[in-house]
């Protein structure tokens, strides 16, 4: 069943202060609660996805954070989501998890102030995600414009990471790589495109780079060039590592876009899954150095179209 089946089940919303909501696959709930504030909300667990437990916790909190920060918003609490084996609560496992995730959200200044655990044979661990902005400053997916800049803030790659992870075929200096990236906040690219202008931004997540950037109002011509991969993901692609998320979002877009030129191979790597990813953002022209200056590691990768068209090419 696909997520629109599913998203299709819900009522319309009808209540005006929702400003962003599900139907619209927005990063994030919002709703205001008076003219100069609203509350944001969102929620994201997940299996592992590397082996080790404080590491996992801190690549789940940085993860639940980034759709906050992909409106624009402060992160204020959040609740914890457990669900772990009970005959392995002995083994310290759980605390190392829990102990990640609270590390990486006092990073962000932002308190664990409650939440639930159920008994599962499988381990998953997330966050709820509380935050506020101003109803005038959030980011949405609707607002860029043909020519704004398109960047992205984090390299990709890591549906094939954690996909050889698992299997045990991942070199170890791009696991530590993939790592790193993942638990990085994306805290600094959501104030520095507050400050530059930003018309439209979203964070790349299980849908690949193709999938949000479809996501994003009115298209975009992306240079394959110029963005930016992990050092040796091509690797993993060539041995076909890609994880089933990776293969649904090519199913599902590569339609959608004219590839000029580029393998399945190719066009497979665009649609890879991402956990953890960086912001993908609209900046208008005039303020690339104020956006840049403040986050030197952001590549700009192509330009806002109006026409609803994606073209990947040379």
């Amino acid at each position: 069943m696909e997520l629109g089946q599913v998203l299709g089940a819900l009522p319309p919303i009808v209540d005006p202060n929702v400003l962003h909501g599900a139907a619209a696959r927005d990063d994030a709930a919002v709703y205001r609660i008076a003219p100069d504030r609203a509350l944001v909300a969102t929620v994201d667990f997940f299996t592992p996805i590397v082996d080790d437990p404080f590491e996992f916790g801190a690549i789940a909190a940085a993860n639940a954070l980034s759709d906050v920060y992909a409106v624009g918003a402060r992160p204020l609490f959040a609740l914890g989501i457990t669900a772990f084996p009970r005959e392995k609560l002995g083994t310290g496992l759980l605390e190392k998890i829990v102990s990640g995730g609270a590390a990486k959200l006092g990073e962000a200044g932002v308190p664990v102030v409650g939440g639930h655990s159920v008994d599962d044979a499988e381990p998953k661990f997330g966050y709820a995600v509380i935050g506020e902005v101003h109803p005038d400053r959030m980011i949405g997916h609707d607002g860029a414009r043909a020519g704004d800049l398109v960047y992205l803030t984090k390299p990709l790659g890591m549906g094939l990471v954690t996909t050889a992870i698992k299997r045990g075929l991942c070199p170890p200096a791009l696991e530590r790589e993939a790592i790193t990236v993942m638990m990085t906040l994306n805290r600094e690219a959501s104030e520095a495109m507050l400050a530059a202008g930003a018309t439209a931004a979203t964070d790349v997540t299980g849908y690949g780079l193709i999938g949000h950037l479809a996501n994003l109002k009115g298209g975009a011509d992306i240079l394959v060039d110029a963005v930016p991969f992990m050092t040796g993901v091509r690797d993993l692609a060539d041995r076909n590592l890609f994880p089933d998320g990776s293969r649904r979002n090519y199913a599902a877009y590569r339609d959608q876009v004219e590839w000029d030129g580029l393998t399945e191979l190719e066009q497979m790597m665009f649609c890879d899954a991402q956990t953890s990813g960086g912001l993908l953002i609209a900046i208008p022209q005039e303020n690339l150095k104020v956006f840049e200056r403040a986050v030197p590691s952001a590549e700009q990768i192509g330009r806002m179209r109006d026409d609803g068209k994606i073209r990947v090419h040379s």
